[in-house]
């Protein structure tokens, strides 16, 4: 029963990241600052790998502090870019 609530809790944490990301960007998008619309499949990490493919300068701040967040919680380096989703990159979903 603990596995299962901790598996609750982690799709929880996954859809307040997803709609952080939508409240931000939707706030930039709407004032014109990005031509990218938000997309609600998309975690803040996620779009922050995007901006750092692209070569986005703010991506280029921002992702430095994301990565180091995660490397405390146990991550590898290189997490904003890792975390980029399939789809955005135009290749099969994994499995």
């Amino acid at each position: 029963m603990l596995r299962r609530a901790l598996e609750v809790a982690r799709q929880l944490l996954l859809s307040i990241d997803q709609l952080a990301q939508v409240l931000a960007v939707g706030l930039i998008y709407i004032a014109g600052l990005t031509a990218i619309c938000p997309s609600a499949d998309e975690t803040i990490s996620s779009y922050v790998g995007r901006g750092q493919l692209r070569g986005a300068w703010w991506a280029r701040i921002l992702a430095p502090a994301i990565d180091r967040l995660f490397i405390l919680l146990g991550d590898e380096p290189g997490h904003c870019r890792r975390n980029v989703e399939t789809a955005f990159l135009e290749l099969p979903p994994t499995p």
